[in-house]
């Protein structure tokens, strides 16, 4: 029963515009985050459908149920797996379930379809009929990839050995593979559930979209480190970059919730992570000066965004003039964090990604920033990884349902090339202020259904972003700058 009731109170939020699915799954507090995910999903996808056949079963009028309940209810009985609920609400549902199943046949006669997905309109086939592989990141900190592979070939699971192409990630159930591009990465069938498995509950394996794994995977900080995760919880980057680091040197990692940054000490406590530094902190407020981080020379940046690239979320139901207002809210306060990021005066590789599919977020953000902190370019990435940044940003990678079968996804890999001058130009792509009238706050993507199994993560920062360009230094003579320079030692340059 809590599993629905928590799903129908998802659903109404998100229905009132008070956050994405995915970050309103986080906050929910459910236990079974994968669980409540894939049903508020699957349910928000078959929406009209359901409202449809509650309207002409007059369901609400029979049963008293409110609307989002109902349609969590309806869509288990009759396209889900069966209700997973006993008592009052299982025997209702059953009373009304001959009456729910006829309107839900006279829909298809109408239709002239047979499938309960043909009811769905093409846009939304084109989202259910993605069958993304499984992906599981090997946990380094407690097994070997080799180790891995045996223990799930003596349970039964059939090794195809490494993928080499898009085409060996179509497999049969039980079959897996080593993946082409992250030797740290298994696929498996669409339908493998790992929840119970002992790998997945002793922390051996991380359940992880593959595209999720490329930040950790391409900023590649050796062990001993000082490094920064800035947008942490739930933690499937911040336990990568732990393996990578072998648990040696120091990780901090920051989360503006304090719920979701809870969640992920169990997470990491879990994979065996010991190197890290939680902090319930906006990384904005962060003094890139103080000593704590005189060391720190990597930074993961994986910001709050619109989370587009998730499969099972799409913008298309909100009308564009809202869509184009929140965006530009996001990649405003993404320019933020990144120009913050880049302010740590040892650093030396700055990771950005977003779970997005927009230029917006993603290579105007990058444009606008390399444009502001001319001391930083961009370095090629997977010159074999088969999508592309778009131009010019061709150094950047981008991810895929169709060319790379995983969810979408944006990496960029920022490097210090020299000392970066006080001068700081306006961007070449300017990235908008938000709208007062437009209230979107920034979104979990991931980041952040992924401690879910898949994806990015991503503070909350409600604060109005605002892009931070400086104004260049006129200040003509030498003396004159010798003693400008001497009064701000102290100060923090912007």
């Amino acid at each position: 029963m809590a599993l629905y009731m928590k799903a129908a109170e998802v659903l109404e939020k998100a229905e009132m515009k008070q956050g994405a699915l995915k970050t309103l799954v986080y906050d929910s507090k459910f236990a079974n985050i994968k669980q409540l995910f894939a049903l508020v999903c699957e349910t928000e996808k078959f929406s009209s459908i359901l409202e449809e056949i509650i309207e002409s079963t007059k369901l609400l009028k029979q049963t008293k149920l409110k609307i989002h309940l109902a349609k969590v209810l309806v869509y288990d009985l009759l396209i889900g797996r069966g209700l997973k609920c006993g008592g009052s609400w299982k025997t209702m549902m059953m009373k009304q379930r001959s009456r729910l199943q006829a309107a839900l046949a006279r829909m298809k006669v109408k239709q002239n379809v047979s499938k309960n997905g043909d009811l769905l309109t093409v846009s939304v086939q084109r989202v259910v009929g993605v069958q993304l592989p499984r992906y599981a990141r090997v946990n380094t900190l407690k097994t070997t990839v080799e180790d891995a592979v045996d223990y799930l070939k003596r349970d039964g699971f059939s090794y195809m050995g490494q993928a080499s192409s898009l085409e060996d990630l179509t497999m049969k159930k039980k079959d897996f593979v080593q993946d082409m591009h992250l030797p740290e990465v298994l696929a498996f069938s669409p339908k493998t559930d790992f929840h119970d498995h002992f790998l997945y509950k002793a922390g051996h394996i991380i359940l992880q979209d593959k595209a999720s794994c490329l930040p950790a995977f391409l900023l590649n900080p050796p062990p001993g480190s000082h490094l920064i995760d800035a947008c942490a919880a739930p933690g499937n980057k911040t336990s990568h970059l732990a393996a990578i680091m072998k648990n040696k040197g120091r990780l901090f990692a920051f989360d503006l919730d304090a719920k979701r940054l809870a969640t992920m000490a169990t997470l990491l406590l879990r994979a065996g992570v010991t190197c890290q530094q939680l902090a319930n902190q906006d990384f904005l407020k962060v003094d890139p000066d103080s000593p704590q981080f005189k060391d720190v020379e990597y930074v993961l940046l994986d910001p709050s965004c619109s989370g587009s690239g998730m499969v099972c979320l799409r913008d298309d139901a909100s009308p564009a003039d809202q869509v184009q207002a929140r965006l530009a809210s996001l990649a405003s306060f993404q320019l933020r964090c990144l120009n913050h990021g880049l302010r740590f005066p040892r650093l030396k590789r700055l990771v950005y990604s977003t779970c997005s599919i927009h230029s917006q977020e993603n290579e105007d953000v990058v444009t606008a920033c390399l444009q502001q902190n001319p001391g930083f370019r961009l370095v090629p990435l997977l010159a074999q990884w088969p999508e592309r940044g778009l131009e010019p940003l061709t150094q950047c990678l981008r991810a895929s349902t169709t060319k790379t079968r995983t969810h979408g996804f944006f990496v960029a890999l920022l490097e210090k090339h020299s000392e970066a001058g006080n001068k700081r130009p306006e961007p070449a792509v300017q990235i908008s202020k938000p709208e007062a009238a437009a209230p979107f706050g920034p979104s979990t993507c991931q980041k952040r259904p992924a401690a879910s199994e898949e994806e990015s993560e991503a503070s909350e920062t409600e604060d109005t972003p605002t892009a931070a360009a400086e104004q260049a230094d006129t200040t003509p003579g030498k003396k004159k700058r010798r003693k400008r320079t001497k009064k701000k030692k102290a100060a923090t340059v912007e």
